[in-house]
């Protein structure tokens, strides 16, 4: 078992992966003591201009993976459908993910064909046998969430190899309960506002929480609450990271010793550790 699946293993508590979408996010995570950080395709497409999911954005996510590949945590990339309906192509993005660094990936199946999906994730696991291949069903995420179509699917995609399973848009903890009780791989839940907190999903049997694109929703919100602020001649509230702070994370610099965050530092980002902003 490679380092990143017996993180879905640990008797505790489930993983909690954060997902980032560029260096600087990857490397503040991790200094916040994530041994995991996972991609958000929602965020790689934004940053240049293209709809999530788009063929498009393959090369992007492998540079983005790329980068990351190198530092010292584990990395999950969010490869959508894969970016092709061609399984072997799927397999050769794999395969190179695997080779710049990659710890996982995760597979979405668009509510499209589970034959084609199985195949996929077969084709992974061929090319890229320590590839921690994580399958998503969007039953309930773009579908109306049938239970027994959601259950079908997560065992057919445990058969083809998949080494864990993801259901984006499931908050009913009954229904997470019962998959867990059915599936022998460990369950993803998409962390919401609006769902069960962690410690309820440590409980019901989940083994995988991710939040998705919610940390760069959260953060483009932040960015507009702040500059309405500032137009509206308000100050403005909250904590964000100082331009040395970044810096340092782009450097791979750690942050332990830096001064506690000031109101004031938001006047002086370059001079001072930390700087306040609105909250993300």
């Amino acid at each position: 078992m490679t380092a990143f699946a017996e993180l879905h293993h640990l008797p505790e508590e489930p993983l909690l992966l954060p997902n980032a979408w560029d260096h600087a996010s990857a490397t503040a995570l991790a200094a916040q003591g994530f041994r995991a950080i996972g991609t958000t395709s929602l965020a790689v497409a934004a940053a240049v201009g293209l709809p999530d999911g788009s063929p498009a954005t393959r090369e992007h996510t492998l540079q983005l993976t790329l980068t990351l590949g190198t530092e010292p945590f584990l990395l999950s990339v969010d490869a959508a459908d894969g970016f092709s309906e061609d399984p072997e192509q799927v397999a050769e993005l794999a395969r190179e993910l695997s080779v710049v660094g990659a710890a996982g990936i995760n597979l979405e199946d668009g509510l499209g064909s589970v034959t084609l999906h199985a195949r996929k994730i077969a084709a992974v696991k061929a090319a890229a046998p320590d590839l921690f291949v994580n399958a998503r069903t969007d039953t309930y995420w773009l579908g109306d969430g049938d239970f027994p179509d959601t259950l079908t699917r997560l065992v057919a995609y445990q058969q083809a190899g998949a080494d864990g399973v993801f259901v984006p848009g499931l908050t009913d903890p009954a229904q997470i309960a019962a998959l867990v009780r059915h599936l022998d791989a460990p369950l993803n839940i998409l962390y919401s506002p609006t769902g069960p907190t962690v410690p309820h999903l440590t409980d019901l049997g989940v083994r995988r929480v991710s939040v998705g694109s919610l940390l760069y929703r959260r953060a483009l919100g932040a960015a507009l609450e702040t500059v309405t602020e500032i137009r509206a001649g308000r100050p403005v509230r909250g904590a964000a990271p100082s331009y040395a702070e970044v810096e340092a994370w782009v450097r791979g610099g750690g942050t332990d010793e830096a001064p506690a965050r000031t109101e004031a530092a938001f006047l002086s980002p370059r001079s001072s550790p930390r700087a306040a902003s609105a909250p993300a």
